[in-house]
């Protein structure tokens, strides 16, 4: 008999804001080869010799200014989006970030042992990106291969553009439209042109064709700027 479950994956945090533990995290994560994808030997060296001697000091003190007393805020409000969604849906639903815990491995590991054979897995990444949506995708993967051969897998696709998700936009925003403002600002995490680059399937259009991002491609399916656009110009239509 089957039995549906569905799986949250967010970022990641660390454990504590100890400089150990961040160093653990970006060691980890740093050394994603979605995340930097210089060859190994060259990200290695980067990330060892360059990164983790001072960055872990320095971010230890920026995660100590924002850690609640519960915990990590990322994980914290992702457990909160979990308990809430397992409640509406009267099914199980697990939690796990791709870097730390709680680890996709431990995180299929309870779905499997609650009897789930059909798993619907849900980036917390609205859209694709080389170095979040698609490594938490392909790292799910993998565990569930590995520990539950037998558990059928759908993916949810980015959600930049749902009506559903434009609609929290706005609402979230509500407060603020409504003060008059004279512009409104958004602001995307970057990422590097080469994952542009090489996430075009079509290998011709991302930054070759002008206004690569405005002219219709199979490519923006997995164009992060596309896509980030694309919500932009869908919140103004809403608002």
């Amino acid at each position: 008999m089957s039995k549906n479950g569905v799986l949250l994956v967010n970022l990641g945090s660390p454990d504590s804001p100890s400089v150990a533990d961040v160093r653990r995290y970006l060691r980890e994560f740093l050394m994603d080869p979605r995340v930097l994808d210089a060859p190994w030997p060259i990200r290695f060296l980067v990330v060892h010799l360059t990164i983790l001697p001072s960055r872990p000091r320095q971010s230890a003190e920026a995660y100590h200014k924002v850690w609640q007393p519960t915990g990590s805020p990322l994980i914290v409000s992702s457990q909160k989006v979990r308990a809430e969604l397992e409640r509406r849906l009267g099914t199980p639903v697990g939690l796990a970030m791709r870097y730390r815990n709680p680890s996709i491995p431990s995180a299929v590991e309870q779905l499997a042992q609650q009897g789930v054979t059909d798993l619907l897995l849900i980036p917390l990444f609205p859209h694709y990106a080389m170095s979040s949506y698609e490594t938490a995708v392909e790292r799910v993967k993998e565990v569930v291969a590995r520990q539950a051969p037998g558990m059928r897998l759908e993916v949810v696709p980015p959600y930049y553009d749902q009506p559903d998700y434009i609609k929290a936009l706005v609402a979230s925003a509500i407060d603020y439209l409504q003060r008059g403002y004279d512009h409104l600002l958004f602001s995307f995490h970057g990422v590097p042109e080469r994952h542009l680059r090489r996430s075009d399937p079509t290998g011709r259009h991302c930054l070759v064709t002008p206004d690569c991002c405005a002219t219709a491609s199979p490519a923006h399916r997995t164009c992060y700027r596309a896509q980030c656009l694309k919500t932009v110009a869908a919140f103004v239509q809403s608002a």
